[in-house]
């Protein structure tokens, strides 16, 4: 037996973690409103610098500094950009898989054609 949820457990899964996720933070957010709601979307921007500093760690670009990332760190890094915006769009709309959904779809056909 595997350790590994089938797609759609792990989908629901995902989406049931983002519900978490929001509810934990909307109740201990110290900013309410359109000013919790815009700080919550520049958290993304928080994250994606963190994505750029394991990537210069893991390449060791930084001469003073050498390498201090793994690949690893950047796909963990990755993954919490990942889940920073699916709260953030939570934070905008309780319809997220919904929205998230039609939007994938969008993306898919206008890259890759109408699905076969």
């Amino acid at each position: 037996m595997t350790d590994q949820a089938a797609p759609s457990d792990a989908s629901a899964d995902l989406w049931a973690s983002i519900d978490d996720l929001w509810t934990w933070l909307d109740s201990s957010r110290p900013v309410d409103g359109k000013e919790g709601m815009l700080l919550r979307v520049l958290k993304l921007s928080e994250e994606v610098g963190e994505v750029a500093e394991a990537v210069i760690g893991a390449t060791g670009q930084n001469p003073r500094k050498g390498v201090t990332h793994s690949w690893e760190d950047v796909q963990g890094e990755l993954c919490d950009v990942v889940i920073t915006a699916l709260v953030a769009l939570r934070t905008l709309t309780p319809d997220t898989r919904e929205v998230f959904t039609r939007h994938l779809a969008r993306v898919r056909e206008r890259s890759l054609g109408p699905a076969s």
